[in-house]
């Protein structure tokens, strides 16, 4: 896989047809954006969006969600994959085995050397049950290089709601986070780990107790490279609201007690990439008297704070979204959504000494 980045988002056409568009960086220029489908069912939402990646051989594999029914919360993931930077794409592909009506979203793109994609997702099949079998479910399954789809399969049969999910690839092979839901309604972050073919038992990234009965809409990240594996995420235990970040020596298998990252006031909604010096990237949204701003602080394995930037205001409300970030030479770049009047994505680099 090249050196690059891809961009990817949604474009109005009118009240309720959008274009998925995606855009490459390389060479320090951006390309012509590419369209990916256009539709009039997408399931357009705050914080469940498309994304895309490179996989090998220079292929892009896209994610969408698309409405499969009349009623609110009804809609499938798809996927495609394009072997020409983007000029023409597979037929859509569903990843999931489940058609029923139910919610599939949250879905997490990783790229595989073979030009496809694992991914990982959250599955509302159980939903299909009635009622008293309702719980979401973690899924996990692939595409290949040539649009075609693997089975999948359930990692764990009751999580959070509508919290973002995070899958990376260690030495060691996959791992994936994500908040847990367990029946006393205690919802914190969970690791499982794909260890000689087999999945492990989930178990807590950090024993923070936050009771919540409902969801916090406010996923974990995830980043790893070789053995190295940082967590980040928010939390309101003990009804402290916080963003802690934990790290892992070992590809997952034990991590260290969390630091608190944020700056006291913060909404969440976390990213983390890890700098090759060895030192996370954090970003975060942290509320400002009438507004928030979307931070970022680079930290050291041993919790010294080795750098800080502001990366832009936004509202302390939904229409922020989530910030998205990728470290290429030598730089950390942030992609948000703006505000209305002006709107649109934007994406901002920032040297990293």
């Amino acid at each position: 896989m090249s050196e690059g980045l891809l961009a990817s988002w949604f474009e109005p056409r009118d009240s309720n047809r959008f274009v998925l568009r995606v855009a490459e960086r390389r060479g320090g220029r951006w390309s012509t954006p590419a369209t990916v489908v256009e539709r009039d069912n997408f399931f357009v939402n705050w914080a469940d969006f498309p994304s895309v990646v490179e996989s090998g051989g220079g292929r892009w594999v896209v994610h969408w969600l698309e409405k499969t029914a009349a009623k609110s919360y009804a809609y499938h993931v798809r996927m495609s994959v394009s072997a020409d930077q983007g000029k023409t794409w597979t037929e859509p592909a569903t990843p999931h085995s489940d058609r029923s009506d139910t919610e599939h979203g949250f879905a997490t793109l990783l790229p595989r050397g073979d030009g496809g994609a694992d991914l990982l997702w959250l599955d509302g099949r159980q939903a299909a049950a009635g009622p008293g079998q309702a719980a979401m479910a973690l899924a996990f399954g692939t595409i290949g290089s040539n649009g075609q789809v693997g089975p999948d399969r359930l990692l764990d049969g009751r999580v959070c709601d509508c919290c973002q999910t995070a899958l990376a690839r260690t030495g060691s092979g996959l791992i994936a986070v994500y908040r847990d839901r367990t029946e006393a309604e205690v919802r914190d972050i969970s690791v499982t780990r794909l260890v000689n073919g087999a999945w492990t038992d989930p178990k807590p990234v950090a024993q923070d107790g936050w009771v919540y009965r409902a969801c916090p809409v406010n996923g974990p990240s995830l980043a790893a490279e070789g053995s190295r594996v940082a967590v980040a995420w928010y939390t309101e235990a003990g009804g402290d609201p916080r963003v802690s970040l934990a790290w892992s020596a070992d590809a997952g298998a034990a991590f260290t007690r969390p630091i608190r990252v944020d700056d006291g006031s913060p909404i969440g909604r976390s990213e983390v990439e890890l700098h090759p010096d060895g030192s996370a990237l954090v970003i975060w949204l942290e509320r400002v008297r009438d507004h928030a701003e979307w931070r970022v602080k680079r930290v050291r394995p041993d919790g010294r704070v080795a750098g800080r930037w502001t990366v832009a205001a936004a509202p302390a409300t939904r229409a922020a979204g989530f910030a998205r970030a990728a470290v290429l030479d030598g730089a950390l770049f942030v992609a948000w959504t703006a505000p209305e009047p002006a709107g649109g994505v934007r994406i901002h680099r920032f040297p990293i000494p």
